[in-house]
């Protein structure tokens, strides 16, 4: 066995006051590496966003540490406690339900405190469901955007929805089940049913699907089927050159020539010509 065989064998044991970003599986719990494993078995102990799920990894690979729960719901007490124990040397491992922790979740909120403290902070990495998402959906990867979960104040929400439809970059989602086809008519006002697009639901699991290739397809896949597990949407970004109105405009727009006595047709097909859309495009905005 040469040299470079022998140190990727070399089993790397946690030092005292480190907090290790751990990376975990996004479905299929096969995805872990010897390295998390290892850092996971020999930590002082394992802040976790739910105990039970981290469970679930521990006992299918024999492994037993004490486990404490940290998640948006209890993390503003857990940090200080967390800080201390570093600070007296215990090495801690923090791992999210499933993927990369500090990516939509608190992991991010404890890196930023431990980097201010100056403590030592070191990433395992792992699975992360925006970039498998975006590496099979074929679109191009070089240069993306990730939004991760929209915000569900209207203004806010608007804004950026607006910013991704004049975006040339491709752009990561993360959406509910429940409220998916909520954001893909969001994405036709605004992008157009032309915009290439793939929704990857379960990634890594049993029943992992990928649904493309434009808006309007998508759309209608989903129209009358019950939608469950983890979603993420990757969306191509607009065409260099491409006229891309802005629909929420026009739309007041539409509003305020019918409000001043126009019927709902011929406003829609003045500002469909003013803006070179199709007259339905125009109309189906109300």
């Amino acid at each position: 066995m040469n040299n470079n065989s022998l140190l990727s064998h070399r089993k790397e044991e946690p030092e005292n006051g480190i907090l290790y970003i751990v990376g975990t599986p996004i479905g299929n719990l096969n995805d872990i590496s010897q390295r998390a494993l290892n850092i996971l078995q020999n930590v002082s102990l394992v802040a976790c966003e739910d105990t039970r799920q981290t469970k679930k990894i521990m006992n299918k690979f024999n492994i037993s540490n004490k486990l404490i729960s940290f998640n948006k719901h209890n993390s503003l007490v857990k940090i200080p406690k967390i800080l201390k124990d570093l600070k007296e040397g215990k090495s801690i491992a923090i791992v999210s339900d499933a993927g990369m922790p500090g990516i939509c979740d608190p992991g991010e909120d404890i890196a930023r405190r431990v980097k201010s403290e100056g403590i030592d902070m070191i990433c395992v990495p792992g699975a992360c469901a925006a970039i498998t998402a975006l590496v099979s959906s074929g679109l191009p990867s070089s240069s993306f955007v990730f939004e991760g979960f929209l915000p569900k104040k209207k203004i806010d929400r608007e804004k950026i929805l607006s910013e991704i439809s004049k975006n040339e970059k491709t752009t990561i989602i993360y959406e509910s089940p429940k409220r998916l086809r909520k954001l893909l008519n969001e994405l036709l006002e605004l992008c157009g049913g032309d915009r290439e697009i793939i929704v990857a639901r379960e990634l890594t699991k049993k029943f992992e699907e990928h649904v493309g290739n434009n808006i309007n397809k998508v759309i209608e896949f989903f129209r009358d089927k019950d939608i469950i597990g983890e979603i993420t949407i990757v969306i191509k970004g607009k065409r260099k050159g491409d006229f891309n109105p802005d629909k929420s405009i026009i739309k007041k727009d539409l509003i305020d020539l019918i409000d001043a006595g126009l019927s709902l047709s011929s406003a829609s097909k003045y500002l469909a010509k003013k803006n070179g859309l199709k007259k339905s495009e125009v109309y189906n905005l109300i």
